[in-house]
């Protein structure tokens, strides 16, 4: 006879606790399927910001992104002020002491890379659609640096 393992469900030290997801992560209604942001934690709501705004330039811009990576990390790196790159987009209101977004160039063998920085965007955020705004202008910053041209003509119409 052979022996299964008993899965142990998660429950607090009185027994009690879920007994499954709240909120299930995608609903179906006919032949479509769909995300249930409830179900999305913060870390992944952020990351569909960033892709929206790459997908909004990659329109305009898709030959010249075609080898660039984008990346999404919490926190930046600590490093004492004043000694980050000049590839670093950096919050004016506060100093110009926190970083919002790094470039990367690329190397020999890698791609060159731009990266968004989540929670000092979130902390900087009223509410969500103005860090959609704060993220598409810093992925916008990012890739004009990248490309050597304004800003203002990577996205004209400011989205």
């Amino acid at each position: 006879m052979t022996s299964t393992p008993l899965r142990r469900r998660r429950r607090d030290r009185h027994g009690r606790g879920l007994r499954g997801p709240l909120v299930p992560p995608v609903v179906t209604v006919g032949r479509v399927s769909a995300k249930v942001p409830a179900s999305q934690t913060r870390g992944e709501r952020f990351d569909d910001l960033v892709l929206d705004a790459v997908e909004h330039l990659e329109q305009r811009w898709g030959t010249e992104l075609e080898e660039v990576e984008f990346a999404v990390e919490d926190v930046p790196p600590v490093v004492v002020i004043g000694a980050y790159d000049a590839d670093v987009v950096f919050d004016e209101t506060a100093g110009g002491g926190v970083p919002l977004g790094r470039l990367l160039p690329g190397a020999p063998g890698q791609p060159p890379r731009v990266v968004v920085y989540r929670r000092p965007l979130e902390a900087r955020a009223v509410d969500r659609l103005d860090l959609a705004d704060l993220v598409h202008e810093v992925v916008v910053d990012q890739v004009a640096r990248l490309l050597a041209v304004d800003p203002d003509e990577i996205d004209p119409a400011g989205r």
